[in-house]
């Protein structure tokens, strides 16, 4: 939060009732049920963050924001075009270290930045190191997504991307942050795509010891996949078995591998599942977005469920109310 007066736009997650803040205590607080909420740091603290921490760790630790690559992968991912955010309340559901969120504030929106993990410090300073973004319109949460701290209905566009399949129940996600969407608004999600069962039951076996091993280990094995991640034959090969990032820059494979295999959960879904929870939660117009990338090869491999790390991705408008 970088004004008291953000504190008129949050609420209590447990009564709705709205927050006053404390200037003496740099605290948020309830009249009701007397929760209090730290300020630290500019960013109200609604959660410390528990099993995902490694994405705290993670976004904090790495640079991998490349402007022109997250604008593309940005509108890929989102069906969303920069120039009709602005002047519009956006929340970035999942904002990890704020390449997105950084995208949206300086195409003017009025936005809302939220993760479970500090990496929001991240986000936040991300932010304020950008001339073009008026700061006073941008607002930062350390919260769950499951219970955030904000009006339902009261976004025109709300998208996250690759962030609810790390929680126990993705559905449960979906839901929580679809009602923040006005009717009308429009909603983009991106999660794990399913790929083949063997590849399946592959990443299953590793990832249930990769989990258990500590962030220090388990980065040095991350650098090994990023350097394999550098050999052409490797990236378009052995990573349909195991995954490791094939990026262009050595930090964001190791970041992108570390991101796979360390958070405890990790789902993975169906086109048609996902198709499912928007219309069960009210959406129309639905519209599969395609992948980033193209060509031949790539598109046959999509199609039979073979890349490891691809998603599922839609994006629809709520029904208006009549």
């Amino acid at each position: 939060m970088n004004s008291p007066q953000h504190s008129k736009l949050l609420h209590c997650p447990l009564d709705q009732e709205p927050l006053v803040y404390d200037s003496q205590q740099n605290s948020l607080s309830c009249l009701v049920c007397n929760r209090v909420i730290p300020i630290k740091d500019g960013i109200p603290r609604f959660i410390e963050d528990d099993h995902l921490a490694s994405f705290g760790r993670q976004w904090n630790r790495y640079e991998v924001a490349h402007l022109e690559e997250d604008r593309q992968t940005f509108q890929a991912k989102t069906g969303f075009e920069l120039k009709d955010l602005k002047g519009k309340r956006v929340l970035d559901a999942g904002c990890g270290g704020g390449r997105y969120a950084k995208l949206v504030a300086a195409a003017g929106a009025e936005l809302v930045a939220v993760d479970l993990t500090h990496a929001v410090e991240k986000a936040r300073a991300l932010c304020q190191r950008e001339t073009d973004i008026d700061l006073n319109q941008v607002q930062f949460l350390q919260a769950d997504l499951k219970a955030l701290p904000l009006e339902p209905a009261s976004f025109d566009y709300v998208f996250s991307i690759g962030v609810m399949h790390h929680d126990v129940n993705t559905r449960d996600l979906f839901d929580a942050v679809a009602k923040l969407v006005k009717p009308g608004g429009y909603y983009a999600v991106w999660l794990y795509r399913r790929n083949q069962n063997w590849q399946e039951r592959v990443n299953s076996l590793l990832r249930s010891r990769t989990i258990k091993m500590s962030p220090e280990r388990l980065e040095k094995w991350c650098r090994l996949g990023a350097f394999l991640g550098s050999i052409p034959l490797l990236n378009k090969t052995l990573n349909k078995v195991i995954n490791f990032s094939s990026h262009s820059s050595y930090e964001n494979r190791v970041c992108d591998t570390f991101d796979w295999y360390a958070p405890q959960y990790q789902h993975h879904h169906t086109l048609a599942e996902l198709l499912d929870w928007f219309e069960a939660a009210g959406f129309e117009d639905l519209e599969v977005l395609p992948p980033e990338k193209n060509g031949a090869c790539y598109n046959w491999a999509y199609e039979k469920n073979l890349i490891i790390g691809s998603g599922v991705n839609v994006q629809g408008r709520r029904k208006k109310q009549l």
